[in-house]
Formats: structure tokens, C-alpha cells, sequence
């Protein structure tokens, strides 16, 4: 009998996990339903908001009713429509067509002079969300707890929503050990091997990830595979010690973590110094979520808030490139594969949105914000003027917010070399996933791409860039800030501020105390 097939693959986040598989691609299966669109996606998503206002109407006592019956009155006029119809036309998306217009109803009420009338703004804001969520459909449906993903490729979004507390792993006939789903199982601990190259298997069949050799191991004839190890539980930041940070010659350091869910943060240790990065965009599941201020605000309170008064980064939304989101390609002055920043600016009406829920959101806690995918200087300064024409929006509108600092991602090479001249910025952090991209010229889907071939090359540019950003705050945020090889070097460069994957921490931190800042092994060590 022949024994288990053990397939050679390439290993995402290290760990072993066994259980059945779960094939994300079945033959004949439909392309999964678009949730974006045009006039008609939105004729539909108000035809669901009024279907689910009637149905919280059923058995509402006859206050509630009266909201109610106004808002599916509000839905059902036919102005509304044509006014968003009419936005349409000026090459703007059906999203934020919806969103422009119900924002302009809201400020005629919050204006009028009339108390009841100011009131009823909430209301609008309601429906407006409401329609919102209906635009951003259904949710692709999460396969179960302790199986086997097997498949092409995976979805960042699908990888949150996913409960990793029960064991499970990856394993992809493609991917990348770059790419923004390796970087998610790596934070998590999640087993996860990418470049097996297609494979036949059915649905619960037992499969092992080896994440840790590379490897897949599949079921053979009858027999059944052993599990090599106990699934893996994602490990949390389990270090109490609350004293502050010194390398072994008495450097004080700084170490934060970075967080992809806000979901994360609940295991935050009190030892650690804060969030040194929260990556928005995977929070953001489509365009109408980006079109979400309400939802964003509750996602940015909540993350500052369990942080208390330790110090929070949030990064606005790295989205465009290789890096999509559900309904952009709906966005008629996106067709250039525009990412970061500079989607952001070519698409305003998102940044301005995102401002007003993190300006809004800094009155909870120490909120910084980072830009993304920064090249040039006044692309600091034109996100630098939406953020104050929004502060003195939300200032008429007698709603809390506060300025937070702003800094920039440094990992554009550009950017890198010429750090002295963004005066603007607040801070920097390095990005040394997509630095390393840029400097060594490979892609995410690169899957023979070497990073510790670039890295000497990258920690020279850091080294450079260090010497260029003068007095101003400087942090590393990127996979090479968890690699305890790259430590030495990045010490002895001067960076004295790490962010790494919560599951990291401890074996950076241990790291940290046997060396001195000068990055060379301390005595007896």
C-alpha cells in the first residue's frame, strides 16, 4: 500500500497543522456575484434596506415605528435617487455618489434652525450607512474551524474573518511567501506553504501543512495521515514583564507591534509599548466600506481605546496596485493601477472620508496616522490640507476631533534617499516588505524572489536613510523588524524603534537584550 505523498512546497509562516482540507475551488463552481456597480446595484441596495427596515418595523413600538417609516420614506423618494443619479453622471461612483448626497441632506438638517429637524439628521446618517452595508454584499462564506484552505490563492479579507483559535492551516498551489495573506498567517501563527504546484484532492480529505520544512502531505490509497504535530494555536504576546526595554548596554528601546485586526488588539500585554502599526485596508473589505465613516470610526475608537494610553499608528488605506478592493475597478479614474497615496489623492472623496473617522477618533487616544506608499513631499502636503479642510468641516459641525500627527511609510526607495526633504512629515517608519520589493525589482507573486539576498542592500538604504531624517521620530514596521538576523544591523544604524508581528515580540525582545546598540553582541553572551 502506497504510503502518504509528501509534496515539496515553499514554506508562508512556519508551524505544522493537520486536518481536513477544504478546496476553495471546485470544477464547475460560478464566479462569485460582483458587489459593486452601477445605478442598478444601488436600486437594489435600497430596494434590501427597506425590505430590512420593514422587518425591524414588524413589532417596533410606535416611537421606533415613526424612525422608521421616515427613513423608508426618505429611501422611497424618488429625489434621493435622481440627485445620486445626477453625481453619477459628473464621473463620480455610484458609492460615493450615495454618500455625497445623503452627507449634503445630513448638513441641511444639522443646519436648520429647528431642533426636531436637527434630529432627524441621525436618522439620515441610519440609512445612509445602511444602504452602505447593502452595497458591500454578502460576505463570502468562511469554510470550517481546523480544516486545510486549498487553493490558487486567498483573500486577506477571508483570512480574517476566519476563527483561526481551532488549528487549520494554508497551503497554495501559487502564492507568495510576500504576499499580504503570508504576512497575516505569520502574524497569527498560522501554518501556511505556498508554491505546491496543483494538486489532486477532495474536500475532507486529511492534509498535513508542514510549515516549517515546506511541505504537503497528502492522503495515499486508504490510508489515513497521522497528525505530525498538534495544530498550532496562534500565539498571543504572552510577555508580562513590564519594565522598560534596554539593549545590554542600557539603550532604552522601543518595541511596538502590529496588528491587521482589530480583533488583535484584545491580547495587547500591558509590557508593550503600543500599536507601531495598524494596517486599515484590511478592515476595509470593499468600497463602499471605504465610503464608511461611521464603520471606520468604531473600528479606530475601539483599537484606541484598549490601548489606553500607549501610543497608536494607523496607516490609511494601501489599497490599489496589487492590492485591490471589491468595487474599485468601478472608480473610472482609477485605471491606472494607482496604489497608496496616490489613489488616495487621485480619489479623494476616499481620504476625505478616512480623515473625518480618524480625525474624529483621535479624541479617544495617542493616534498617529501614516501615509502609505509615499514618493514625493507634497504628496505629504496635499493629504496634509484634505485633513484640515475636514478638521474645519467637523469643527462647523460641532463634532469632537483632534489633528493627529502625521507621518509616512518610508518604502519607496525615492522616498528613502531623499528622506531630508519631507519637512511635512511627523515621523517616519520603514516598510521594508515593499522596500525590499522595489530595491531587489521582484513582485509579491514572485515565488523565487530571495529577500536575504536583497537585505544587505536594503539595511545600507535604511542605514542612509536613518542619517537623512535628522531629529524626527524614526521606527521600522516591516517583516525585517521581526527577523532577530537583522537586528545587529538595524541597531547599529540607529533605529531604536521596532513594530514586529505580535507572535515576534519575545524572540526580538530576547534578542534585543543580548546586544548593545552599537548592534554587537554584548560580553558573555
Amino acid at each position: 500500500m502506497a504510503g502518504p505523498l509528501r509534496l515539496k512546497a515553499k514554506s508562508a509562516s512556519p508551524g505544522i497543522a493537520s486536518g481536513p482540507a477544504f478546496l476553495a475551488e471546485r470544477p464547475g463552481a460560478p464566479a462569485a456575484p460582483r458587489t459593486a456597480g452601477g445605478y442598478a446595484a444601488l436600486e437594489k441596495a435600497i430596494d434590501v434596506s427597506i425590505g430590512e427596515l420593514e422587518r425591524l418595523a414588524e413589532g417596533a413600538d410606535a416611537e421606533s415605528r415613526d424612525i422608521i417609516d421616515f427613513q423608508i420614506e426618505v429611501l422611497r423618494d424618488p429625489t434621493i435617487a435622481e440627485a445620486t443619479g445626477a453625481r453619477m453622471e459628473t464621473d463620480a461612483n455610484v458609492v460615493f455618489a450615495w454618500v455625497a448626497t445623503l452627507d449634503a441632506y445630513i448638513g441641511e438638517l444639522e443646519a436648520a434652525d429647528e431642533e426636531p429637524m436637527q434630529a432627524r439628521a441621525v436618522d439620515i446618517l441610519d440609512i445612509k450607512n445602511r444602504v452602505l452595508g447593502a452595497l458591500a454584499g454578502t460576505p463570502i462564506a468562511d469554510f470550517p474551524p481546523g480544516s486545510v484552505f486549498v487553493g490558487k490563492d486567498m483573500e486577506p479579507s477571508r483570512f480574517l474573518a476566519h476563527d483561526w483559535s481551532k488549528g487549520g492551516g494554508i497551503a497554495l498551489f501559487a502564492g507568495s511567501t510576500a504576499g499580504h495573506v503570508a504576512l497575516l498567517a505569520r502574524a497569527k501563527s498560522v501554518p501556511m506553504v505556498v508554491g505546491t504546484g496543483r494538486f489532486s484532492a477532495m474536500d475532507g480529505d486529511p492534509v498535513s501543512v508542514d510549515g516549517n520544512a515546506g511541505a504537503v502531505v497528502l492522503e495515499a490509497g486508504s490510508m489515513l495521515i497521522p497528525p505530525l504535530a498538534p495544530a498550532q494555536v496562534p500565539a498571543g504576546d504572552t510577555q508580562t514583564n513590564d519594565d522598560e526595554l534596554h539593549t545590554a548596554d542600557g539603550v532604552p528601546i522601543l518595541l511596538s507591534i502590529n496588528i491587521n485586526d482589530p480583533a488583535e488588539i484584545d491580547a495587547l500585554d500591558p509590557a508593550t509599548a503600543g500599536v507601531g502599526l495598524m494596517r486599515s485596508e484590511f478592515s476595509t473589505a470593499s468600497v463602499a466600506d471605504a465610503a464608511n465613516e461611521e464603520r471606520q470610526l468604531a473600528i479606530y475608537r475601539r483599537v484606541l481605546e484598549q490601548a489606553g494610553e500607549r501610543p497608536v499608528t494607523i496607516r490609511m488605506l494601501d489599497i490599489g496596485g496589487d492590492k485591490p478592493l471589491d468595487g474599485l475597478e468601478d472608480l473610472p479614474a482609477l485605471s491606472s493601477g494607482l496604489r497608496g497615496i496616490r489613489l488616495l489623492l487621485a480619489q479623494p472623496e476616499i481620504a476625505r472620508v478616512q480623515a473625518r473617522a480618524l480625525l474624529r477618533a483621535a479624541v479617544f487616544g495617542r493616534l498617529s496616522v501614516m501615509l502609505p506608499m509615499v514618493s514625493f513631499p507634497d504628496e505629504i502636503d496635499r493629504m496634509r490640507d484634505i485633513f484640515r479642510e475636514e478638521a474645519e468641516k467637523l469643527g462647523r459641525r460641532s463634532l469632537l476631533h483632534r489633528m493627529p500627527p502625521i507621518g509616512m511609510m518610508v518604502e519607496v526607495p525615492a522616498a528613502a534617499l531623499m528622506l531630508d526633504t519631507f519637512g511635512s512629515a511627523a515621523f517616519f517608519s520603514f516598510g521594508t516588505n515593499d522596500l525590499t520589493r522595489y530595491v531587489s525589482a521582484s513582485s509579491r507573486e514572485d515565488i523565487d524572489a530571495d529577500d536575504g539576498k536583497a537585505a544587505p542592500a536594503v539595511l545600507r538604504l535604511i542605514a542612509e536613510a536613518v542619517k537623512l531624517a535628522a531629529d524626527k521620530p524614526v521606527s521600522i514596521c516591516g517583516d525585517m523588524a521581526g527577523n532577530p538576523s537583522y537586528l545587529p544591523a538595524l541597531l547599529a544604524a540607529g533605529l531604536r524603534h521596532f513594530s514586529v508581528a505580535p507572535a515576534r515580540r519575545p524572540a526580538i525582545r530576547s534578542a534585543i537584550i543580548g546586544l548593545n546598540a552599537d548592534g554587537t553582541r554584548a560580553a558573555g553572551e
